[in-house]
């Protein structure tokens, strides 16, 4: 394959995913003003976008797996960082709430941009040694922890922003076009930053000061376009059809509002089933390239270049070659699967479809186990992936609004992202340990304790998810 075409595949595979996929989704049955349409367009698109970049400056901590750190030592400072972000939500979610997602997503971007900044300097002219810098992994925690509690506001300001622009049966269909979008940030976090380490030769401080620019970008674009609501924005407000019972009258304490969505078994249902996912998703996005490159499928890009010169070819990894794309494409895919089937199959039930995509992640950690010293495992692992970000929009982007009513989305998404970051803790440093180091890592045997790491989870999700198979939430309309 020519090399002008090996690099051009990856976006072209995107755009036509992203085509299709908006070609063929289905009318919400919810009827708007193209004016409204057209402005809420220029809300959402801004926000997603940030939200996507977000990503960008969060994942790209896993491109210093090699050239600054060791598997361990990453896994101990992404740990950390987990760690804050999920806690965060106790005061997070009652901001958005309080003081609006435009405020909030404002605050993601800067925040995140200038503990990059910091992040990057610290690693400017810090050289690649065996066994990694043990010496910097107490200051990358400190630093990514505090990336991590900027992170934070991100996904409650997403949801926050449009739980007030979409209806209850609009949401579902809307997932799927929003999941694109954040579904991008892991094409960016993952391929973008190794291009940028190619181009700068390992320069690893790039990788960081890359996403804190675009994210200053954005910040400068949601304040000029992105409105909390219909009305700031001079179009009508609507009744939005889900949980806004409590969304008139006196505002409860944030205690208050908070015990409550946690006594409401429908949340805490689904905050547990997120906290699965959240292991599940990076035990699979953050160990596949280097579980790769420890068994030898991959080779440096001088070496490509060497063998290329010498009219030899070096076998290569798709899958871990695009990871970033690919982890897009079953993003998007997935997005779009749980919403469209929840919205049109099972009448804006989140459960059901999650239950269905639980079960793909049981039947993949199977095959991880007889795939693992085969090309396949590659797609397998993919497979999975869209399974999982197929849940994960589905409840925490999705069912958060539903359930917790457009004045107190903020304190349902914390609770449930929170409860998501926290199995990314978990995962972090359970992970960091049973997965093979140093020379038994290439072994390929010694990989078993990564499937065996990940169907405990899987099993635990899907039979969470059956207990909110017919769950719905109470709308103000449907109370009286």
């Amino acid at each position: 394959m020519p090399t002008w075409l090996r690099e051009l595949l990856p976006i072209l595979i995107l755009l036509v995913t992203v085509a299709v996929v908006v070609a063929r989704l289905p009318r919400s049955g919810i009827e708007h003003q193209r004016a409204f349409l057209r402005r809420r367009v220029q809300n959402w698109l801004p926000v997603g976008l940030t939200y996507a970049f977000l990503y960008m400056g969060r994942y790209n901590l896993n491109a210093t797996i090699g050239p600054l750190f060791e598997k361990d030592q990453f896994s101990t400072i992404y740990g950390f960082g987990t760690l804050a972000y999920g806690f965060s939500f106790l005061l997070n979610g009652p901001l958005a709430d309080r003081f609006g997602g435009k405020a909030t997503i404002l605050a993601a971007a800067v925040g995140a941009a200038l503990v990059n900044i910091v992040m990057g300097v610290v690693a400017t002219g810090v050289p690649r040694v065996s066994g990694g810098h043990a010496e910097l992994v107490p200051i990358f925690s400190v630093l990514y922890a505090a990336n991590m509690y900027f992170q934070s506001f991100g996904a409650v300001s997403i949801v926050k922003v449009n739980a007030a622009w979409f209806h209850l049966r609009e949401r579902g269909t809307f997932g799927g076009i929003f999941g694109i979008l954040i579904s991008l940030g892991l094409y960016f976090a993952f391929d973008w930053c190794k291009l940028i380490l190619e181009a700068s030769h390992g320069a690893t401080q790039w990788v960081f000061y890359v996403p804190a620019a675009i994210l200053l970008v954005f910040a400068v674009i949601d304040t000029l376009l992105v409105k909390n609501t219909p009305g700031e924005a001079g179009h009508d407000d609507f009744d939005l059809g889900d949980a806004t019972q409590h969304d008139d009258g006196a505002r409860p304490s944030v205690l208050a509002i908070a015990r409550k969505m946690l006594s409401n078994p429908a949340i805490l249902t689904i905050a547990l089933i997120e906290f699965c996912s959240g292991y599940l998703r990076n035990s699979i996005l953050q160990y596949y390239k280097p579980f790769a490159k420890d068994l030898g499928r991959v080779h440096s890009a001088a070496a490509i270049e060497a063998a290329r010169a010498a009219g030899q070819s070096l076998g290569s990894d798709f899958v871990h070659d695009h990871w970033g794309m690919l982890n897009c494409v079953a993003g998007i895919l997935g997005g779009v699967f749980a919403g469209v089937i929840s919205d049109k199959v099972f009448g804006s039930r989140r459960g059901p479809v999650s239950a269905v995509l639980y079960a793909v992640m049981i039947a993949g950690a199977l095959a991880m186990f007889v795939t693992l010293d085969s090309p396949m495992i590659g797609w397998v692992v993919i497979v999975m992936s869209l399974a999982i970000i197929g849940v994960h929009g589905m409840l925490s982007g999705t069912a958060s609004m539903d359930f917790g009513g457009k004045k107190n989305t903020g304190v349902a998404v914390g609770i449930i992202d929170g409860f998501v970051y926290l199995g990314v803790a978990t995962e972090a440093f359970v992970l960091g340990r049973v997965l093979p180091k140093g020379a038994a890592a290439h072994d390929v045997a010694n990989w078993k304790s990564w499937p065996a790491a990940i169907l405990p989870a899987a099993i635990i999700g899907f039979a969470l998810a059956l207990r909110v198979w017919n769950a719905r939430p109470v709308s103000k309309s449907s109370s009286h």
